[in-house]
This record gives C-alpha cells, structure tokens and sequence, in this order.
C-alpha cells in the first residue's frame, strides 16, 4: 500500500507541475498579444477611420503646390479656408464641388442657416476668392463625345 501511496502521490505533484506550466504558457502568450498587438488603440482608431495623424512639424507642409494634409490647393486664402471649412468637414467636400462666385456664396449662406456655420466676417471674401479661383466649374465632363469615327460593321 505505500507503494500506491507514493505513486498517487508523485501523480498528483506531476499534474500539479503541468497545471502551474499550462498557466504560465498562459500568461506569457496573453502578455505577448497585449504588449506585442498591432499598435495602441489610438493608432488604430486611425487606420480604421482612414484619418491619420499628421505630425507637428508637418500640419502645414505644401508639397508641388498641395497642402498635404487637406490636399487642397497652396494659394492665398487656404489658411483662412482650412480654419474655417475644415473644422466642420472634410477638405475633399470643398475639392468635389466646383461653383461659380454665386454658388460658393449661396453655399455659404446655406451652411449658415442650416448648418449652424458662424459669420466668416472679413475672411469670407478671402475664402470665395480662393474657392472662385482654385474650385471654379468646369465645363467639361467627364470626356468629350466622340467625333469623326469610321464605324464598321462586324461580321458574324
């Protein structure tokens, strides 16, 4: 019978050995997807939403003449545009329209009265002027008809 005992008791200290190993494997793999992971939540927040964060020094950087973190147009006015457009929504609204002085205006007035947009004071001559001269419409479509085609006929 001690030999039975002994034997149930190395048993119960192995099982108790490979349960401590199962926790700690555990552990270390719970740790190592937490701290590993894909980067913080923050980050991606960002990926998810398609916006991402532009660092300090390059918030107002304009390369081959874009603002690279609005991708409108470098010219006079943006400042003034970007501060007062882009806090509500996105600067690709202001790039898919093209109106004339009159629709920019109307827009305005609209965004105004609908939209809860404050009064632009001096800056909104500053800004139809940029949008008039930097989003005006344009008369072309998507492409001009075809013209001048020597249709044939196919052969079945």
């Amino acid at each position: 019978m001690t030999r039975n005992t002994t034997f149930w008791k190395m048993e119960r200290m192995v099982f108790r050995f490979l349960i401590v190993i199962c926790a700690l494997v555990l552990v270390v793999a719970i740790a190592t997807l937490y701290f590993r992971g894909e980067g913080t939540s923050d980050q991606r927040k960002e990926e998810e939403s398609g916006y991402i964060a532009v660092p300090a020094d390059d918030f107002d950087r304009i390369e081959n003449g874009i603002h690279v973190r609005t991708g409108l147009i470098a010219a006079e006015g943006l400042k003034e545009t970007v501060n007062n457009c882009t806090s509500c929504h996105s600067a690709d609204l202001i790039i898919q329209n093209r109106l004339d002085r009159d629709g920019w205006i109307a827009n305005i007035r609209w965004m105004q009265e609908t939209q809860n947009l404050w009064d632009l004071g001096d800056n909104e001559e500053i800004i139809v002027n940029y949008l008039v001269g930097n989003y005006p419409p344009v008369e072309k479509g998507r492409r001009e008809n075809l013209k001048d085609l020597d249709w044939y006929v196919l052969k079945q």
